[in-house]
């Protein structure tokens, strides 16, 4: 048990130091969270190996988890200053929530699949991530009663930003949602001013379907 920890820490130095550090992730916060959270924990089983390599996985009900690198990406342009209330937008396998769990006081996360959503609970609670709270639900509306929030993290791609999250924008606060077609997307950073949103284009990405009322409608079965 001793030698697979180390193997795995080994791995996870060497993710941090040729996926992240090599690419520009310069945030010491970010770059500590990555070297603390067990990856190989959120991956399915027989992926377990590859948990540390710089590429998606899949974790089942057709999502993924994604490359190391674009969680590091998405999680250093939040900006974030390890007091910030977030909201994260499609929990999946955890992985992105936990990374967020290690910098700020407490995330907010909302998965619609309901076989995830238990599965990632109890997870969190395994890892003692007691500062993450989970909510079943439709994440294109966001988490209404809870905002507004510094940093809103969507990880979907989305034809569009949908309004309740930019609603539940803090002033001030940033937002990152890949959005583009369900093939592939933009990454988009929005910033929350009193003017309005200000949105930077952070270059081409490909994510999984953001699914809900807000976003992409529900595939009909047949």
């Amino acid at each position: 048990m001793i030698r697979e920890e180390k193997k795995f820490t080994f791995r996870r130095e060497e993710m941090v130091k040729k996926q992240l550090e090599a690419r520009g992730i310069n945030d010491n916060r970010v770059l500590e969270a990555f070297r603390k959270v067990p990856r190989h924990l959120f991956v399915n089983e027989a992926f377990i190996d590859k948990a540390y390599i710089d590429s998606p996985l899949p974790i089942g009900n057709n999502q993924t988890i994604s490359q190391p690198y674009i969680v590091a990406e998405m999680t250093q342009e939040l900006e974030l200053t390890g007091e910030d209330k977030v909201l994260e937008i499609g929990t999946g396998s955890g992985y992105q929530a936990a990374i967020l769990a290690e910098i700020v006081e407490k995330v907010y996360t909302i998965e619609r699949i309901h076989p995830l959503y238990i599965k990632t609970r109890s997870l969190f609670d395994k890892l003692k991530y007691h500062n993450i709270l989970t909510r079943y639900s439709d994440g294109t509306s966001g988490y209404r009663d809870e905002g507004p929030f510094d940093a809103i993290i969507i990880t979907a791609g989305s034809p569009k930003i949908p309004e309740p999250l930019i609603n539940q924008l803090a002033i001030g606060g940033r937002l990152i949602i890949p959005v583009g077609s369900k093939d592939t997307q933009e990454l988009i950073k929005v910033y929350k001013d009193e003017s309005g949103i200000h949105k930077t284009n952070l270059g081409k990405c490909r994510f999984v379907q953001l699914i809900g009322e807000h976003a992409w409608k529900s595939p009909k079965k047949t």
